[in-house]
This record gives structure tokens, sequence and C-alpha cells, in this order.
């Protein structure tokens, strides 16, 4: 391995929640008067922390979202996510691979712990993934585009920046990456390739990252 540590995302590269989750965010910002795509969700908050609603709602109009949103809204994801949340299609022996090489990795998400342990016992990944492998911007600062989180997991498994390769889905989390001085490989299932601007690599399906990781850095 060119690497010694593999970091995923996790929404949208290890469960497949970017679609769950911006479509009901798109409905309760514009239920509480904000109009809001589902377009307009994903351009704007796919990959980031939900201080960043916070902070573009305020910033855009001056109002603040009420001091419920965060638990109102994810009171819905997660009902949700028990009825429709799968892995993302390949991730499985993505993981099942990386296990049987002995190659180290873990998850840092701008979601919140319970998030992410929601998402990983629904879709039954909880199996590759115990308290050790998973990391939130809960645990840090700042949540990307600031390398922080990144970094942070990078230090608490045992690895130097600079030899883990980062594996991502949104704009925000490329940049994090890369502010971080790691490589980046972009998802690009539902982000175009133009918005990942930064990645190392980029890559269109599951199926295609083990070969991926195996690549000599470039």
């Amino acid at each position: 391995m060119p690497h010694d540590l593999v970091i995923f995302d996790n929404d949208g590269v290890l469960v497949d929640s970017e679609p769950i989750s911006n479509r009901l965010l798109a409905a309760y910002l514009t239920e509480l008067g904000h109009p809001t795509t589902y377009e307009d969700s994903i351009r704007d908050y796919m990959g980031s922390a939900m201080h960043r609603v916070h902070d573009l709602v305020r910033e855009r109009t001056g109002q603040r979202l009420p001091d419920d949103f965060d638990d109102v809204f994810h009171a819905r994801v997660f009902a949700e996510f028990e009825r429709e949340l799968k892995p993302v299609t390949g991730v499985v022996d993505v993981l099942e691979k990386l296990c049987a090489d002995g190659v180290p990795y873990c998850v840092a998400s701008s979601g919140s712990h319970e998030r992410i342990r929601v998402g990983h016992r629904t879709t039954g990944l909880d199996r590759w993934f115990d308290d050790a492998r998973i990391f939130s911007s809960q645990d840090v600062g700042r949540g990307k585009p600031a390398p922080d989180l990144f970094l942070h997991a990078a230090e608490r498994m045992g690895f130097a920046p600079e030899r883990c390769v980062v594996v991502e889905d949104s704009p925000l989390g490329v940049r994090a990456a890369v502010a971080a001085g790691m490589d980046v490989y972009g998802f690009t299932a539902m982000t175009p390739a133009a918005r990942l601007i930064g990645a190392t690599r980029l890559f269109s399906g599951m199926g295609e990252l083990p070969d991926l990781l195996l690549r000599p850095r470039s």
C-alpha cells in the first residue's frame, strides 16, 4: 500500500445517506420559511457539519433557526434511516478487502457520533467500525473544510498526515483533506468531478477503489 491509513468520509461514501438527509433538510428549511430545494441543499450543505446550516441561514436572512432545529432534524433523519438507509454499493467489499489485507482504516465524518452509529447500525457497517475507528466533527473545534478532523483522526490512529489517503465525496471534504496535507480520492457518484477540485484522483464506483488504493502515489 502506498498509504498507511485510509480515512473514509461517512455520508455518501460508506452509507447512502445524502439523498435522504438533503431531501429532509430542504423540506425542513422550507417549512421554516427558508425556501430550499434539494439541489440547493446538496450544493450548500453536503459534507458539512450542522453549524454551517445555522451560519448560512443567519448570514443570508438575518434570522436564527429554532433552538431545537438539530434535534428535530436528526429525529426525522434517523426515522427515515430506519426505513431506507443502505450501505453505498460496493463498500462492504472494500472494507472486507482492507480487513483481509490488514490495512488500517477509520471514518472521519462531519456528522455527530450518534448519526454515524445510527447509520452504521442500520446498515450493518458497525461490524467494521468499533469506537476506536470513529471520528466526528464533534471531536474538534472546526469541521470541514478545516483540516482539524482529518488531522485528529490521523493522530489518534498513529499515522503521519502525508501517509494518509482520504475517500471523500464533497467539495468541503476534499478541501479539508488537501489542507491536512493528505491525498484525497474523490468519489463522483453524486458530485460532479468538476466540483471536487484538488482531489488527487477521481473514481465513480466503489469497485474501482481497491485497485486505486494500490497504485503508486503520483
